[in-house]
Formats: structure tokens, sequence, C-alpha cells
């Protein structure tokens, strides 16, 4: 088996499939990539046996066909330290020995057998629920909630994001108890309702390479697994199994207190008082009275504060609210336009922000943040 691949070219598909690698596998195996050349094609695989990545690239010149383990590690180090060239690879299918020719050099280095490499999980016939989409609308659903979602051993359901699909709409949900994101997209639509619970290391890996698929990708899932396939990239991942708890049932829907305020402004602000917080609790004030929002903080131990006013607009009563400056932080930089409306009821109800004037009409982004006490 033989053929010759660009460096650079291989190298980028290569990083992009090292994403799936543990650093710390049950099986050996699993510290490899499996190169398989088929019809003049290289399939390039990496697994954890819960997440499989496949590649493929045209390599330039090609002679017989096989498959073979190499050393990721090893593969990706060689191949850093390369300019631009194109690479002669050499297998030996008896002995798995690998020879790489260079323009000026000969490397040599022996893998494993690819047939001793998992297979990915095929999902059931009978069961498949299918959604043809714009890569858009994934890379938006997973890049807006993924920050939200928790890292809790106890309740795991709450460390993927759920993905829910209508006769009317694409939702995607994500919460650590703290925080909540609901991302829905109206121009995305199944036949029949379904949903499922998207784990965070495969929602990283589709937020990287979705952005490099040109037209519309495929999503397929039964109640155990999902696929994402587009040109160039096939995905398979398990899913997270359980119940995603009621989560419209903790967004509040009566919130008279309405503020409107600059997201940079308001952004840049929280920074910087946020230095004078305490270490551990990270509480910020937000007092509103008339259009003035005053944002302070302090923290008794070390006889420190900060507190500094921005220009708003109000409508409701006034209002000193308290909130997790790291979170408030998180949710605002995860909105694009350039002013953000809060929603209150009272300082012991969680707190609504909103894209003001989101320019796509089939984009509706809700989050969420619950207050902390304040100690008056």
């Amino acid at each position: 088996m033989n053929f010759v691949v660009s460096s650079s070219a291989l190298l980028n598909r290569l990083q992009l499939v090292s994403k799936v690698v543990n650093s710390k596998n049950t099986l050996p195996i699993l510290d490899n990539f499996l190169l398989k050349l088929e019809d003049g094609v290289l399939k390039i695989t990496a697994s954890d046996l819960e997440t499989t990545l496949t590649t493929d690239i045209t390599p330039d010149v090609v002679d017989g066909e096989g498959m073979i383990a190499i050393d990721a590690k090893k593969i990706l180090e060689i191949l850093k330290e390369f300019p631009e060239q194109p690479l002669t690879f050499q297998v030996d299918m008896d002995s798995f020995q690998v020879e790489i020719k260079s323009e000026k050099g000969l490397f040599s280095l022996v893998g494993q057998n690819g047939e001793d490499f998992p297979q990915a999980t095929q999902l059931k016939a009978d069961q498949v629920n299918r959604i043809d989409l714009l890569p858009e609308i994934l890379f938006s659903g997973i890049t807006s909630t993924l920050f939200a979602t928790a890292d809790d051993e106890l309740r795991p359901v709450m460390n993927g994001i759920l993905v829910e699909i209508s006769p009317d709409n694409m939702t995607f949900v994500a919460s650590d108890a703290h925080k909540l994101v609901r991302y829905i997209r109206k121009d995305a639509n199944a036949e029949s309702e379904a949903s499922f619970i998207l784990p965070k290391k495969p929602a990283g890996i589709l937020k990287n390479i979705v952005t490099k698929a040109d037209n519309e990708l495929t999503l397929e899932f039964d109640d155990k697994n999902a696929v994402f396939s587009f040109p160039g990239f096939y995905l398979v991942c398990r899913l997270v199994e359980g119940n995603y708890p009621s989560y419209n049932s903790v967004i509040p829907t009566e919130n008279p207190n309405r503020l409107t305020v600059d997201r940079v402004e308001l952004y840049n602000t929280l920074k910087r008082v946020s230095i004078f917080s305490n270490q551990a609790s990270n509480l910020v004030k937000l007092g509103i009275t008339g259009n003035q929002l005053s944002i302070s903080a302090q923290d008794i131990d070390y006889s420190i504060a900060a507190h500094e006013s921005l220009n708003c607009q109000y409508d409701g009563d006034e209002m000193t609210i308290g909130f997790k400056s790291l979170f408030l932080l998180e949710i605002l930089s995860n909105i694009g336009t350039e002013e953000v409306n809060v929603e209150m009821s009272d300082p012991t109800r969680a707190g609504i922000v909103l894209p003001k004037d989101n320019e796509n009409e089939d984009e509706d982004i809700l989050m969420l943040l619950m207050p902390m006490m304040i100690n008056n």
C-alpha cells in the first residue's frame, strides 16, 4: 500500500481528528489513527469508543489498498516538522512497517494491524430519525449553548446539549443549574418530534469541523447514537442516556422590570469591577434607578471595592440584584448584538438576557441566569 500526499493537507486532517483521541485509553489501539486506503481515497479515523470521527483526503498518487493503525502522537510530531511538500508513504502490509519519504530524507516507523481498530457503531435501521440542515444552524446552536453545559457526575444529562426537533423548529438547550441557554431555529424542522442529548466532547468537535461543510449536512440518530455526516467528514457519537429536566418550567414568564444596555460597555465594566469582587463568590451587584445602571463589587477580606455607572434604558421598579460575574460575562460574550435586554421580576428570581434587534428572524435565543443573595 503506497500513496503520495501533501504534508500540510495530511497534517490538517490529522489535527482535526486528533481531538477525539484521549490522553489515556483503555485500549492501546485507540492511541492510533486508522489509515485506510480504498478506491483512491485515504480515510483517516480516530476513536475513543464513544466518539468516532472519520475524514478523507485524496492522495496525489495511489498504489494498492489496505489499512494500518499509526501512533497518533508520533505521526503528528513528525508532520509538524515538515515544510509543505509531497510525502510518499510506503506501507508493508505484512510487517506493518511504514516508510515516509520526503524530498531529502527517509523516516521509518512501525504501525499496527488496522483490523484491530474498533469499528464505528451502526444505527438501528428501524429507529433512525433523520434531518438535513444547514451547517450554520448546527454551528450556532452548539456555539450558543456549549458554554452553559455542566460538569456534574451525579446528573450526566446536564453535561450535554439537549437537541429537540419538531415540525416547527429545532431547539438547543444547555444548563448547569446556575445558567440556562435556549436557542431556537425556525428554519430547521423535521416531520415528527424527537430529541436527544449530545455529549460535550463531540459537540466541541462538531463546532470545529462543521464550518468546513459547504452545503447541507445530514443528522441521523436513534435512541443510543447519533451520526453527523457531510462531504469529507463522518462523526458517530454515543448519546447521553436519560431524561433532560423540564427546562421551560424554570423560565419566568412575568418579568415587568426591563433593562436595555450596551452589551460591550456592560461587559467591559463588569470585567473591571469584578476584579474587586470576593474571589470565592465573584458577586457583583447591579443597582438600577431611572436610566442609571450601577455596578459594584467588594471584598471585605482585603478591604477593596469598586463602583461604576452606565447609562441605560429602564422600565420598572428600582432594584438591586446580585449575579456571579463570571457567569454574566460568559452570557454577554455569547450574544452578538450591540445591545441586550435584561428582564427581571425581583432580586430573588432568575434574570433573562436577550439580544436586542437580532438581525436573524429565524433565530430565537434566551439566556437565563440565577441571582445571588446580597448581604445588606
